[in-house]
């Protein structure tokens, strides 16, 4: 597909990696020369000096032809003009990255009366992802699918874990009445996607599928289960923490925010009036102290520098026990923060890639089993991508056991209506399931892209 990017901050140049490397044709278009000539030179793009609300530079950048454009510049307002220009331009689709709470609460209206095809907003999606490890802390990591049906889970195998040892075919016997699926292993630098005879070791991340009760009963049955979170102390009181904080407090769970910034905090304290705003330096460690650190059952660091959350999420780490979760936007960074023994990590841009990727490949596929959710895990080197099982798929009604499946594919669930099962060698896939596939093969469109080819 042709795709123009309006904005080449973290976002925008996060997206063009992704998007290139799935061999869509890409234009970038920052005011920023520098951005550009990095942009070009590393990712072999179409590079265009200029302004996304420019209809000569969006021309420039081939909008008039392109199929999809997504504005990621750091103003709202410019992202949905950009929009609104390339498709009077001729761009068959639009989709504009939105942060301000006023105008993503006229979501429905900037869809359709301004022509946008989708509204990103990363701090929202990163806002929901900490809530839902929050609500689930002896995960590393949480995902949903099937509007929460089913979990995917992200946990490490502990010393004396009743895992450690175990082949994959003993967990029924292990966790009777429990339905899950271990469907991905990080071991070191190798990423597995596991067999029945597989062995799992201490120190392996694993990621388990499960609807969300039976994943509380996994935790409890290995004792991994963490008490329920009451309280969070936030660093940083920007969008992210803006979102978060309404969620937090919808869930009775109670809610300190230390914000430098005396508007911000005047301003949060107007829109939260039960959580408690504390205006001060966050990253001085005698006020983390004094407001209770230690008491907090979870500590999120939300600053807007990547280094200055890993230094507070490890010493709040040795200060309390509380569930820590650090935004991080670098991946470089990632397995510095994994070392020091900080674990759950929240990228906002990674998120928005990973949408929007998901949407180009659902555009893409306009005939086939449907895409409505993808999730990159391990750096990148895994995908759990939820298709809806169309009409005419080579898979239905076959029993999986007898499915000729690419090497590293897995069927890690099936959502049928209000049914979610945990399948094994028996089960078939019917029309209009909503299935899980585990892989480490990218760039899948289609289920039936998992299968083996004909010959």
């Amino acid at each position: 597909m042709k795709i123009v990017i309006v904005g080449g901050g973290k976002v925008g140049l996060t997206l063009a990696e992704h998007l290139r490397s799935e061999n869509h044709d890409i234009a970038l278009i920052d005011p920023d020369g520098k951005v550009i000539e990095y942009a070009t030179t590393e990712y072999d793009i179409l590079g265009i000096e200029g302004s996304g609300v420019s209809s000569e530079d969006l021309i420039s950048a081939g909008a008039d032809k392109a199929d999809l454009l997504i504005a990621s510049a750091s103003q709202d307002e410019i992202n949905i003009l950009s929009c609104t220009i390339a498709r009077k331009l001729g761009t068959q689709r639009c989709i504009a990255r939105v942060r301000d709470p006023r105008l993503v609460r006229q979501m429905e209206f900037m869809r359709e009366e301004l022509g946008l095809s989708a509204v990103v907003n990363p701090e929202y999606d990163a806002a929901a992802e900490i809530s839902r490890i929050i609500r689930m802390p002896a995960a590393i990591r949480l995902e949903s699918f099937a509007k929460g049906r089913l979990d995917l889970a992200e946990i490490r195998i502990e010393p004396e874990s009743p895992l450690d040892g175990l082949s994959l075919y003993m967990l029924p016997n292990l966790f009777k009445s429990t339905k899950l699926l271990i469907c991905a292993v990080e071991r070191g630098d190798d990423v597995i996607i596991p067999s029945g005879d597989f062995v799992l070791r201490e120190g392996d991340r694993i990621h388990v599928t499960a609807p969300h009760a039976d994943l509380n009963g996994f935790f409890k049955k290995q004792g991994t289960a963490a008490p329920r979170i009451r309280s969070v102390m936030v660093v940083g009181g920007g969008r992210i923490a803006y979102y978060l904080t309404r969620m937090l407090l919808d869930s009775g769970i109670s809610v300190k925010i230390i914000e430098w910034d005396e508007t911000r905090c005047t301003e949060l304290s107007t829109a939260f009036p039960k959580a408690k705003i504390i205006c001060g330096d966050g990253t001085n460690q005698d006020i983390l102290i004094s407001e209770g650190l230690a008491m907090a059952d979870s500590f999120v660091a939300l600053t807007g520098i990547d280094e200055e959350n890993i230094i507070l999420s490890m010493f709040a780490k040795t200060q309390s026990h509380a569930k820590i979760i650090t935004k991080v936007n670098k991946p470089s960074l990632n397995k510095m923060v994994s070392s020091v023994g900080v674990d759950s990590i929240v990228s906002p841009k990674q998120l928005t890639a990973n949408l929007i990727v998901q949407y180009a490949r659902a555009v893409q596929n306009t005939g086939g089993s449907s895409i409505s959710t993808l999730y990159k895990l391990v750096d990148n080197r895994v995908e759990a991508i939820e298709f809806i099982a169309r009409e005419g798929s080579r898979i239905l009604g076959i029993p999986l056991r007898e499915l000729s499946l690419k090497k590293d594919v897995l069927i890690a669930g099936i959502i049928r209506a209000n049914k979610v099962i945990v399948p094994n060698g028996d089960d078939v896939v019917e029309r209009n399931d909503s299935v899980i596939v585990v892989t480490t093969n990218r760039f899948f469109r289609d289920l039936d892209e998992i299968m083996q080819e004909r010959r």
